[in-house]
């Protein structure tokens, strides 16, 4: 099958990627398209005689074939649909790109493939628990895919380098740059374990209207998509959406009542769109996964979302200390009244955050 025709499909002006798909299930392969008849494209289901006046076969040859000579310099990959590369996962959405370039060196049928979405103004708390999902996650042999956004999404890809997890980062724009541009040291590093991934050729520029629809391949390309934190608006909650619509699992970590940027993750689970999630063995449990062998029981995150901040200070500290810490070093440390850090200890420990031990010292459960 020449992969001329096949990059040329993409480039016929009005044929997306059902129609496309229509096509290729009626002619059998992309070179038949571009050599078919009028009165034989009349025939597939979505084809009228407007359509076939504004198709322009030569303009979309030319332009593939450009676009082939900026595949071979750069070292790209093509995968269409009937190839055996192509990820599976997608494969079955029926609004999936026809063509994807793909660079780097990931299985995107790897057995376990998970995407993490979340907001582009990720705190400290968010941070958090995208390093202590990636490390919980490192031993089940998963490939990790976000968005490479700022954020949650380049959060994640980065603390994949460091646990040496696959990571694939798909972008709204041609793999000819890297938007945003701050990203770019964070991309090279991740074709080495992973890679990038795109329907768009060169020559796209990252419009606000690609990004939509890239989150579409996030979240057809794995078992779950799991939302770390997220605004009531944005990004990450259409990409839950279409995930939903997908009929994958959607997760989301629970934050405090009141953050803006948690108010996404609780509207999802209150809503019954998202799994509440507060480790990876609830992850894990819901899509089935053994557990390896090696790996040791998963520990609980701690999720301190019902804290006040004198409350989340004194956590923070305790939870610093591999040692219990004793209440006289903590009223040193916290500069708390002792009365004041008594009642702060107690009510943590009603809640289960922490929990006291002989002599009057603390550590978190």
């Amino acid at each position: 099958m020449s992969l001329l025709h096949q990059v040329g499909l993409t480039y016929i002006k009005n044929i997306g990627p059902t129609l496309a798909k229509n096509l290729l299930a009626y002619f059998g392969d992309a070179e038949k398209v571009f050599n078919a008849k009028h009165a034989k494209l009349l025939t597939v289901p979505g084809i009228g005689d407007k359509t076939i006046a504004q198709l322009d076969f030569t303009d979309a040859l030319r332009k593939a074939e450009e676009e082939l000579k900026f595949i071979e310099r750069n070292n790209i990959d093509v995968l269409f649909y009937t190839d055996s590369k192509y990820p599976k996962r997608l494969k079955n959405c029926g609004d999936s790109p026809i063509l994807l370039y793909s660079k780097g060196n990931a299985d995107l049928n790897n057995y376990r493939v998970i995407s993490i979405v979340g907001t582009r103004n990720a705190t400290d708390y968010g941070k958090q628990l995208c390093r202590q999902l990636v490390e919980e996650l490192e031993p089940y042999n998963v490939i990790i895919v976000s968005g490479l956004a700022h954020g949650i999404d380049v959060t994640a890809h980065k603390e994949c380098l460091k646990a040496n997890v696959p990571t694939v980062g798909v972008l709204g724009h041609g793999l000819d740059m890297m938007y945003p541009s701050q990203n770019r040291s964070t991309a090279d590093k991740m074709l080495e374990n992973g890679g990038l991934l795109t329907e768009y050729p060169s020559g796209t520029v990252p419009g606000k209207e690609n990004f939509p629809q890239r989150n579409r391949i996030v979240a057809g390309i794995a078992d779950a998509t799991v939302v770390i934190e997220a605004s009531v608006k944005g990004g990450a909650l259409i990409t839950a959406e279409i995930a939903n619509g997908y009929n994958r699992d959607v997760f989301a970590f629970p934050g405090r009542v009141g953050d803006t940027y948690s108010e996404g993750c609780n509207f999802l689970i209150r809503n019954n769109k998202a799994a509440l999630l507060t480790c990876v063995a609830d992850l894990a449990y819901s899509l089935g996964w053994e557990k390896p062998d090696d790996i040791k029981p998963a520990e609980q995150f701690m999720l301190p979302i019902d804290l006040s901040a004198d409350e989340q200070t004194i956590f923070n500290i305790i939870q610093q200390h591999k040692q219990p810490l004793a209440i006289d070093d903590l009223t040193i440390k916290t500069n708390m009244p002792m009365s004041q850090l008594a009642m702060n200890l107690l009510n943590m420990e009603m809640q289960g955050y922490i929990r006291s031990l002989p002599g009057k010292a603390y550590q978190v459960n």
